[in-house]
């Protein structure tokens, strides 16, 4: 075994001391390059429209040039496992969604921990869903879809978006929180569904509220609740389902700012305080309500207990309701 001598301990701590001090200064001197954030969406979405609108907020207030790279693909695995991998130095940042808390649940031996792998830098919106049926339909409330559903098990039917979707989920959450049983029929996206449940094919749907508002306001779909358990800025007077029958009901499509695990917290910090002012910003948080969401400030502590509390409620869900992606 080789002897470690005087000399050879202090070459290691200078070594330490000296990567440690050029790790303060790179963080210190942040930004000194363009940064990007993964979408892990197609582009056109409202997903994207939002990163966009951060990056481009950023990029003001960073003064360094802020750009977003659309990953999509297995509702947002394929853009969380490429942040996961890049190197912790603010330069990589990801846009989750509510499918970075859920996707653990659906995937068999995903490639990535969303916790460990993954620095939390704040929440940035929050947006419900909306339960929506034809307007030929004979339910005005959620109370009497329940009372419905009771009287026929297994005879209404509600539309989703995909398995594993929010849209999906919401559907689940209504039917274990109600005691009741409906019949799942998954389509490929909210705009494929919507003809059918118009139509009335479908009895109702749970579209993300960007979806649903145009529909509703231009008559072609009748709005019964949203998902949130408060009121959302974005649909004033619309109902929540748990103040319309179903007590302690939430459900929150949200979406978030992460960066690869182990960001300095010098530049976590100035990440989160940047963001703070970027949704307090009035035209920032019209341009979001104007798109059916709401700001969601908050700390990385914050965030970081919002993404731990998603993960053990949809997992208890998924798991109830027997639900996986291969």
């Amino acid at each position: 075994m080789k002897k470690i001598t005087t000399s050879y301990l202090l070459g290691l701590i200078l070594w330490i001391f000296t990567c440690t001090l050029a790790f303060a200064q790179a963080a210190s001197n942040y930004p000194t390059k363009p940064i990007k954030i993964v979408v892990g969406f197609s582009p056109g979405g409202s997903a994207d429209a939002v990163g966009r609108s951060l990056a481009e907020a950023f990029s003001t207030r960073l003064g360094q040039p802020v750009v977003v790279e659309n990953r999509a693909g297995a509702n947002g695995n394929i853009a969380a496992e490429t942040v996961a991998r890049a190197a912790p130095d603010g330069y990589t940042l990801y846009f989750p969604s509510i499918g970075h808390a859920v996707n653990v649940s659906l995937y068999k031996n995903l490639p990535y921990d969303p916790i460990k792998d993954f620095t939390a830098i704040g929440g940035v919106f929050s947006a419900p869903n909306m339960l929506v049926v034809p307007m030929s339909s004979p339910y005005k409330s959620v109370g009497e879809i329940i009372a419905a559903a009771k009287a026929n098990p297994g005879k209404l039917t509600f539309a989703s978006s995909g398995s594993g979707t929010s849209v999906h989920l919401s559907a689940e959450l209504f039917q274990r929180m109600a005691g009741i049983q409906m019949v799942h029929i998954p389509y490929k996206g909210t705009g494929s569904a919507l003809p059918d449940v118009i139509s009335g094919q479908v009895d109702m749907l749970f579209p993300n509220l960007p979806s649903a508002l145009p529909q509703v306001k231009a008559g072609n779909l009748r709005g019964i609740a949203i998902t949130t358990a408060k009121p959302s800025l974005a649909a004033p007077g619309v109902p929540t389902i748990a103040e319309s029958g179903l007590p302690g009901y939430d459900m929150a499509t949200w979406y978030g700012l992460v960066a690869p695990a182990n960001l300095p917290i010098d530049i976590r910090n100035r990440l989160n305080k940047e963001l703070q002012s970027i949704l307090a910003d009035p035209k920032f948080k019209d341009k979001l309500i104007a798109q059916g969401a709401d700001p969601m400030p908050g700390t990385p502590e914050q965030f970081s207990a919002l993404l731990k509390s998603e993960i053990e409620k949809w997992r208890k869900i998924i798991t109830q309701s027997k639900i996986s992606i291969e």
